[in-house]
């Protein structure tokens, strides 16, 4: 067991939040962002992110945390800094965008050089190296994250692996700060250098991509001949080598990971053949095409589209499949419009968002629903969704 220690984690998105919530049973936390109103939640004892288990540890655990937007108290006597910042896909780079990354390191350059440095946000292959050349008086490791929305601090309480990039000993030692805390009874744990830890994450996601594409273009095909979609699914999925996982049709892979994670590992391929890699992601596109006309094709009038979330129990709906299946509705002069429960504005997209459910329903001549939800269930003739199982 690890003595406590002073642990600093820049970035309270669900990644952040969850591993900061994690620690601070044992040691002592500061959380570092720059959203005051994210702050003052975290001070309150409230969660910034949707996640039940999360909630119920901030309200009947005694954590040791706090938030600031302070860099130079949160980052000067810290023993290990976590940075779990944003690194979005930008594709006119072809890259993740990683200046909040850098940003943090030359704060943490001028405060505390001394600290240990580890990166939980997805990065491009071979990235943790470069900066260990740019930055050489830090020591900095990589352990990629493998959480699922609303249920973050499950899956770091009970974890699949720990995955840790970089100097041996330092490897061990963060990679037992969190198996510390976990209660799973064994954790596999996994040293490698910080680029095959980058590979681990990216071809993770990845692959998940290319279960949900597989599982959608089978979808597709069941729906364009008008055969049953859950027949087939669920005999192929009786096959033990395939398994019956992540296999439940949808609009498409969308949220925070897999979108911006198989363009990275595509951009990665760069030089090096490929055809499996550019299909997935071209196949995500195909998917919310077929989709989109499906939703036209039946000649609506107003199309509603429920909720814009990708999963159930999630606030995120960033990147969201459904979000590119309105644009291409809209593309045929098709009235939208948008019943979204986390969304605080009137209008989205050039949409109107109506926040009665009741006249939502009225108002929509097909309901679109990536997951279906007992709310829907008095206007089941409305619904248009892929959602077989009616699970995430």
């Amino acid at each position: 067991m690890i003595t406590s220690q002073k642990i600093t984690v820049v970035g309270a998105g669900y990644v952040g939040f969850s591993l900061a919530v994690l620690l601070s049973e044992a040691h002592d936390v500061t959380l570092l962002d720059i959203d005051h109103e994210k702050v003052d939640m975290i001070n309150r004892r409230q969660s910034p992110i949707a996640d039940a288990l999360i909630t119920e540890r901030l309200e009947n655990q005694a954590l040791t945390i706090k938030a600031s937007l302070n860099a130079k108290t949160a980052i000067e006597e810290a023993k290990v800094i976590i940075i779990a910042t944003p690194t979005d896909y930008d594709a006119h780079d072809g890259a993740f965008d990683t200046r909040s990354i850098e940003s943090v390191l030359r704060n943490i350059e001028i405060f505390n050089d001394q600290a240990l440095v580890v990166i939980k946000s997805t990065v491009p292959l071979g990235y943790t190296d470069a900066l260990s050349t740019r930055f050489p008086t830090l020591e900095i490791l990589f352990s990629p994250e493998f959480l699922r929305e609303g249920k973050a601090l499950y899956d770091n309480l009970y974890p699949s692996r720990i995955v840790v990039g970089g100097n041996p000993d330092s490897a061990i030692f963060f990679a037992s700060l969190l198996k510390d805390r976990a209660q799973k009874d064994d954790v596999d744990i996994i040293l490698t250098n910080p680029t095959e830890a980058e590979a681990i994450k990216l071809f993770s996601n990845t692959y998940l991509a290319m279960r949900v594409t597989f599982f959608n273009e089978l979808d597709t095909y069941a729906e364009r001949h008008n055969l049953d979609a859950k027949a087939i699914i669920d005999g192929v999925s009786k096959d033990p080598r395939i398994g019956h996982h992540y296999n439940n049709p949808s609009f498409g892979y969308g949220g925070y990971c897999l979108p911006k994670d198989t363009k990275q590992l595509l951009a990665n391929y760069k030089d090096i053949p490929n055809n499996l890699i550019k299909a997935i992601v071209d196949g995500n596109d195909t998917r919310k095409a077929h989709i989109a006309h499906m939703v036209v094709s039946k000649q609506p009038k107003t199309v509603g589209i429920f909720r814009l979330t990708m999963k159930m129990a999630s606030d995120n709906f960033r990147d969201s499949s459904v979000i590119d299946v309105i644009e291409r509705i809209k593309n045929h002069h098709i009235d939208v419009i948008v019943y979204e429960p986390g969304l605080h504005l009137d209008t989205f997209l050039d949409c109107h968002v109506e926040h009665d459910l009741s006249r939502f329903k009225a108002m929509s001549d097909i309901i679109v629903s990536n997951r279906f939800d007992p709310l829907l269930d008095d206007v089941k003739d409305k619904i248009y969704t892929r959602d077989i199982y009616h699970i995430n």
